[in-house]
């Protein structure tokens, strides 16, 4: 267990020093905002959950027989299965910098720890919508990630077919995303469906050569409608852009790095939590552990988070794995 004083800290009279604590640089944390929120009750007796699914009924285009009674169709359902696991992680200060340190060590620790637990959680959504089954890979002739070279770029045909698929699949476009992290309420959005996208992969959509239907959003006629992160739009997807988006690092030809860009719809996939347990931030201050700590030299901030995130119809999400430009 570290603990963490003035050899993590430095001291911060040997110089002028300016109190206000330098801008982290941290991902837009976007993965988690158009999922559906099912929490399980707590004390449920359970840490799992069954996502159900009724499958259409065929169209029934045969003209009745009179006084003949029809055969009737059957349902069919799906159910998909999730478990909530725990994640968290604290920080050990020592009494020496609590009392010393200029700067309010606790205070920073939390917004640490906030960035912290919204890039945990935002990451395990992203690894999670990446393992989907209904992929497109760049280049010609592709088979497998490990067949994807320099070059195998992202085009706007394999955007325009992505689109064709989630169509065909009869996925509905999305027109509501999550407003708040714990309370998830809901903000409506102009219909569309979403895309998720690195920087190093958005950076060639400006080349309206290559990308003859993209609008970026600084031209939209409504900056009302604007989402957070939002880059710009094309055949009907609206691009979010974060450093976070899924690098499979090394995966390609000659270790070339395969980015992943997803697009998506509603009812996609979904996130549970336990219901008064989805993020705590737990402290426990100098002198709280007892005989663990007969000189109050120790105290601690954490955090703990139950979660899981599960996609729940893959024909609602589609994949594009390339290189970038």
């Amino acid at each position: 267990m570290p603990t963490n004083g003035r050899t993590q800290i430095t001291p911060e009279n040997t110089e002028f020093y300016d109190k206000n604590l330098l801008d982290r640089a941290v991902p837009n944390l976007v993965h988690t905002r158009w999922a559906q929120y099912r929490d399980i009750p707590r004390n449920a007796g359970t840490k799992q959950i069954k996502f159900r699914r009724y499958t259409n009924l065929t169209a029934a285009t045969t003209p009745l027989t009179a006084g003949i009674t029809p055969v009737g169709s059957s349902l069919a359902i799906t159910d998909v299965l999730a478990t909530v696991a725990q994640y968290g992680d604290f920080v050990t200060i020592d009494d020496v910098l609590d009392f010393e340190s200029k700067d309010p060590v606790l205070i920073e620790i939390g917004e640490l720890q906030g960035d912290q637990t919204g890039d945990t959680l935002d990451q395990l959504t992203r690894d999670i919508l990446h393992g989907g089954t209904s992929v497109t890979l760049g280049g010609s002739n592709n088979t497998v990630r490990g067949d994807i070279a320099a070059g195998d770029v992202l085009t706007d045909a394999m955007v325009q077919a992505g689109v064709l698929v989630l169509k065909l699949n009869n996925c509905k476009k999305i027109t509501r995303m999550s407003a708040a992290s714990d309370g998830v309420g809901t903000q409506p959005i102009e219909a569309c469906y979403i895309g998720i996208v690195h920087p190093s992969i958005s950076a060639a959509f400006t080349n309206t050569t290559n990308f003859p239907d993209w609008v970026p959003a600084h031209k939209y006629a409504n900056q009302g409608i604007v989402m957070p992160g939002e880059i710009g739009k094309m055949r009907e997807v609206r691009f979010i852009e974060t450093t976070n988006a899924k690098i499979f690092a090394g995966e390609g030809t000659s270790l070339v790095d395969v980015y992943s860009t997803i697009i998506f719809g509603a009812n996609a996939y979904g996130i549970t939590r336990i219901s008064g347990e989805a993020i705590k931030n737990i402290i426990k201050p100098l002198g709280s552990a007892g005989s663990a700590d007969p000189l109050d030299q120790r105290q601690t901030s954490g955090w703990k988070a139950t979660f899981v995130a599960k996609i729940l119809n893959n024909a609602f999400i589609h994949r594009f794995e390339t290189t970038k430009s």
